[in-house]
């Protein structure tokens, strides 16, 4: 391993003090960044204006030795270092690195650019939560064989601080369940849509005028970006390794304003929500996970259904701890940095001083559940005849299937077609596949017309 920082560090805590120090005599950590777009710009920018405090809080100076883009001679006025520091030669540069700041997201060239910075000695400060989720372990194993850091904060939720919590707020806690909205752009176009009746379509069109949604909304409305974030915070809570591919996954793209109306008749909201949960057998033991990303009816009087906009918040139930909320601004150039700058000041310190951050705790080693045996509650709209017969019809198609009904409302479809009713139904918690064989007799019946809509209930 590369000994480039093992340097003395100053322990001035003022910056003016720091300042009064002789250039000579303050350690150095030289910092690569990979990527300059929106996050990266704004990294550069904080590493640059906040040098002197971030070098009294951390001990030593970071200097920014090069900005790895794949354009380096395009201007970029809003970015102020000297634009010789630009580069296309990624990997020359996180070779010479005591720190390797890598927000370019994606899988390759991400990959093997961190791998190669931790051979060479670097500490790795990264947003990247798709690489994470897909290939964690691997980059774990490597900071671990070359003794480095591995942090990713801005990976889940921007600024919002919940990855170190998990991994060290809570480490001696038992984590039971975790329950999340982790995509801006899914909950602002949720929020307009209850807020103003506004369509999918016409919001998500809304969200990209205003930057929150990309020209293609794919990985937000569709859950890709919050599986990841949530196979990060099921790895952290359950001491177990998930991957993206081991997350159930539903977007947003099937909800409709009549869910949003449905939701608003029980005082509810609907939102997008990463919920991770240990699944623990009849004596109490773990025996797996559960993972999931989908659309569901939350109370109001949840605190998750306060969160509007293009905010995220993450609801974290633990054993001793209780209940614990970290609400803020999930996205964006400064947000997410701010978070980075965290993680950087952190393992600038801990090479400073010799020591290292937590590595992957994966020693649980659960299974990760199938989504059909997860348990929730469940919302169910049916267009059913009105006659005699019909709800002791349906009751038994329920109750056949094991799912226990909390509540039924009925009203008339129309004014004019008194032949025609609604049932509007809520069970007691269930699981996925039970339901799912429910719905299935259900469309079975001639008394049912239709299977309208079914959601899931969550937060209670």
């Amino acid at each position: 391993m590369s000994q480039r920082g093992d340097v003395e560090p100053v322990t001035e805590e003022n910056p003016a003090e720091m300042a009064s120090i002789p250039a000579e005599s303050v350690p150095t950590l030289k910092v690569a960044l990979l990527g300059c777009g929106v996050v990266g710009s704004s990294v550069a920018t904080m590493l640059v204006e906040n040098a002197d405090d971030l070098a009294a809080r951390v001990g030593a100076r970071l200097e920014l030795i090069g900005i790895a883009v794949r354009r380096p001679e395009r201007a970029r006025p809003d970015v102020p270092v000297d634009p010789a520091l630009f580069t296309a030669d990624a990997d020359t540069l996180v070779r010479a690195a005591d720190i390797v700041i890598e927000v370019i997201g994606g899988i390759d060239p991400a990959r093997g650019l961190i791998l190669t910075a931790m051979e060479h000695g670097a500490s790795v400060v990264t947003a990247n939560k798709a690489l994470l989720a897909e290939d964690g372990p691997t980059l774990y194993s490597a900071a671990g064989e070359h003794g480095v850091d591995l942090y990713y904060e801005a990976a889940v939720a921007g600024a919002i601080p919940i990855v170190r919590p998990m991994r060290e707020s809570l480490v001696g806690d038992d984590v039971q369940r975790v329950l999340g909205i982790v995509n801006g752009t899914t909950n602002f176009v949720l929020d307009k849509m209850d807020s103003t009746g506004a369509g999918f379509a016409e919001t998500v069109e809304q969200a990209q005028a205003l930057g929150y949604a990309e020209a293609d909304p794919t990985a937000d409305v569709e859950g890709f970006d919050a599986a990841a974030k949530a196979a990060i915070l099921a790895s952290l809570a359950f001491h177990t390794r998930v991957s993206s591919d081991d997350v159930h996954r539903e977007g947003i793209t099937e909800v409709t304003a009549a869910d949003i109306q449905a939701a608003r008749d029980m005082d509810a909201v609907v939102k997008l929500l990463a919920i991770c949960e240990l699944v623990r057998d009849d004596e109490g033991a773990p025996t797996g996970v559960s993972v999931r990303v989908h659309p569901a009816m939350i109370a109001r009087t949840h605190p998750l259904a306060s969160v509007r906009d293009a905010y995220n918040a993450v609801f974290v139930e633990a054993s001793a701890a209780g209940e614990l909320m970290f609400y803020g601004k999930g996205a964006g150039g400064d947000p997410t940095s701010s978070a980075i700058l965290g993680d950087v000041v952190a393992v600038a310190r801990h090479r400073l001083a010799g020591g290292h951050g937590p590595k992957e705790s994966a020693y649980a080693d659960l299974p990760v559940v199938d989504m059909g045996l997860a348990t929730t509650r469940y919302h169910i709209s049916l267009a059913v005849a009105d006659r005699p017969g019909v709800l002791a019809q349906v009751a038994s198609a329920f109750a056949d299937h094991g799912v226990s009904i909390e509540t039924v409302r009925q009203r008339m479809l129309t004014d004019d077609d008194e032949s025609r009713a609604s049932l509007v139904i809520v069970t007691h918690r269930a699981t996925d596949s039970a339901l799912a064989a429910t719905v299935d007799a259900l469309t079975g019946l001639d008394t049912v017309d239709a299977v309208v809509s079914w959601m899931r209930v969550e937060g209670a």
